[in-house]
């Protein structure tokens, strides 16, 4: 009897642990079916996925069909309680759009945390989490903008519709605030294991591992979609601030601004999502106002270029360009910077900015150039009554005082230009977003000098007449057929003995004077002008005195044609 005893006693602790690793008690059928969600609900389910993994045990002995029949049975109860907590959760769901910052329970965790064994019900409670969340932001949106907070504190943002900077800055303000404040709501209810701060820390975070970065996908989702419904209102307002005609200096500062938040929204949202896009385009539309802007301001300057001043400064629309721009580049240095963006490149607004204003100024040197060129013109008809060798003489002189004067107004329109670049490039350097524009108006300056130059020493050459010889002496020391310059009419000791009188007169001072160059404003360049000038002076000098004292060209007494040698000329010219 004792042993028919342990053996009955053993197979009822068999059975009783067959029944707590392979069945469900009644209370916790009840519990999954019709009590309300609560602990024993949570138990019950944990009891079901239990025993649901123990028939896999069964199914690798000889009671697999028994083991298959417990696994349908537990597939019944298990989906069936998927869905009831499903639509627990959706209509708890449906109260978060109550309230601005509704509070997440701890049963709503523990049944999200659960649902995501069911990923398409998952989905469902999350597309109703953002359908209740959206709704409840648009309105919050709509509220901030024309009613403010509670007891008009803080004021409507559209009482600042005026100022466009505040207005746009705090629409994006209130934007990245309730983002902040979503992302942290979306965290804890859908992806409670993550961290819960909102910063872009957390995103860093989230992603380490695959669980997480899911969980950051299903968030970045619902998010995207609770404020989908607030772009529409932010774009209009954005568009028609842009429409109202802003200033140069607002359309920069609002392009910057967006441009900030865009990143800083990008951080927290993600970039690929309705907000992020809408800031961009608006962003992208901000600069092309600006760009537009700055076009008609340069199509302007080109339609009425101004007159050259006599004193050969540049003129008040350069100044006021310069103006515009230095408090541009005050404004680019001072943009902030997100971390996970960079300045833009602000080579195209100087470029949109300056350009229109060097053409501008190249159109008035060109006017003043034919302007003059006219003017002299006008005065080399010859007088019919006159004689032929009046005629002749007359002509002569005028036709030698037509090239001087033209060169003149040549020589003025370059050293107009001169001051121009100069008065562009001076308060531009030292500023390092237009270094590489500086370096552009450097090379320029010093091409106009150089063709200044060029132009006085070819005037200079012209009055003592050694401008039609000077062929001549640069060539022939190339050709070596060629005739001795001696014996050539327009190099001959006669012709050069004037012709270097007359320079040595200039040079000397005795006979007029050298250009100064008074009318350039910088004196640096002035010196620079100076210098290059009396360089190409000597340099022209000594071409001629190597080609005077070389035998092979046959002239007679050199030393009284060159009563100098080159290394004087310098000492005279003081270089």
């Amino acid at each position: 009897m004792q042993q028919e005893l342990e053996v009955i006693t053993q197979r009822q602790e068999i059975v009783s642990c067959f029944l707590r690793d392979y069945q469900l008690s009644n209370e916790e059928i009840i519990a999954l079916r019709e009590e309300e969600i609560d602990e024993k609900f949570f138990k019950a389910l944990l009891h079901v996925q239990e025993i649901h993994s123990n028939c896999k045990v069964l199914l690798r002995t000889h009671h697999q069909r028994a083991g298959l029949e417990l696994m349908d049975m537990m597939s019944v109860y298990q989906e069936g309680a998927y869905e009831r907590l499903c639509r627990w959760v959706q209509a708890e769901c449906k109260k978060l759009g109550d309230t601005d910052n509704p509070e997440v329970s701890d049963f709503l965790k523990k049944a999200v945390r659960c649902l995501k064994e069911r990923p398409v019900l998952f989905k469902y409670c999350a597309e109703e989490v953002a359908n209740m969340r959206h709704h409840a932001l648009f309105r919050r949106f709509i509220s901030a903008l024309t009613r403010g907070g509670p007891g008009g504190l803080p004021r409507p943002i559209e009482v600042h519709a005026h100022d466009p900077l505040r207005y746009v800055g705090e629409m994006l303000g209130w934007l990245h605030q309730a983002l902040a404040s979503e992302r942290e709501l979306i965290v804890v209810l859908l992806d409670p294991d993550a961290m819960t701060d909102s910063g872009p820390t957390s995103r860093r975070q989230s992603l380490r591992d695959g669980d997480s970065s899911r969980g950051e996908h299903d968030v970045t989702f619902v998010l995207d979609r609770i404020f989908e419904g607030a772009c529409r209102p932010f774009k209009v307002r954005v568009e028609q601030v842009l429409q109202s005609q802003p200033s140069l200096i607002v359309s920069f500062k609002l392009s910057n601004t967006l441009e900030f938040y865009g990143y800083t929204i990008a951080e927290l949202l993600g970039e690929d999502t309705a907000l992020c896009n809408t800031i961009w385009y608006l962003r992208d539309a901000a600069q092309q106002t600006f760009f537009n802007i700055l076009k008609s301001r340069g199509e302007k300057l080109l339609r009425y270029p101004p007159l050259v001043a006599v004193d050969l400064s540049p003129p008040p629309a350069l100044r006021e360009g310069i103006s515009l721009l230095l408090e541009l580049i005050d404004t680019y240095n001072s943009m902030m910077v997100p971390a996970s963006g960079k300045r833009p490149n602000f080579d195209p607004v100087i470029s949109a900015l300056l350009d229109p204003i060097i053409q501008m100024c190249e159109q008035a040197a060109d006017a003043q150039k034919s302007k003059g060129s006219l003017a002299r013109r006008g005065r080399t008809s010859s007088d019919p009554s006159g004689n032929s060798r009046d005629s002749i003489s007359v002509d002569a002189i005028l036709s030698k005082n037509l090239s001087t004067s033209v060169l003149s107004a040549e020589s003025s329109s370059k050293i107009y230009l001169i001051n121009c670049l100069s008065a562009i490039q001076e308060p531009l350097m030292g500023q390092e977003v237009a270094t590489s524009y500086v370096n552009n108006l450097r090379s320029m300056i010093e091409a106009h000098i150089r063709a200044l130059v060029d132009k006085e020493v070819d005037g200079i050459l012209r009055k003592c007449g050694l401008s039609n010889k000077m062929p001549y002496i640069k060539d022939y020391g190339s050709n070596d057929d060629a005739r001795p310059l001696a014996d050539v009419v327009e190099t001959s000791p006669q012709m050069l003995l004037e012709c270097l009188k007359a320079f040595y007169g200039i040079v000397t001072g005795t006979e007029g004077s050298l250009p100064e160059f008074e009318q350039v404003q910088v004196p640096r360049l002035r010196s620079d002008a100076c210098y290059g000038l009396a360089r190409v002076l000597a340099e022209t000098y000594e071409l001629i005195y190597k080609a005077v004292t070389d035998p092979k060209n046959n002239y007679p007494d050199p030393r009284s044609l060159v009563k100098h040698s080159p290394e004087q000329i310098r000492t005279i010219l003081e270089i």
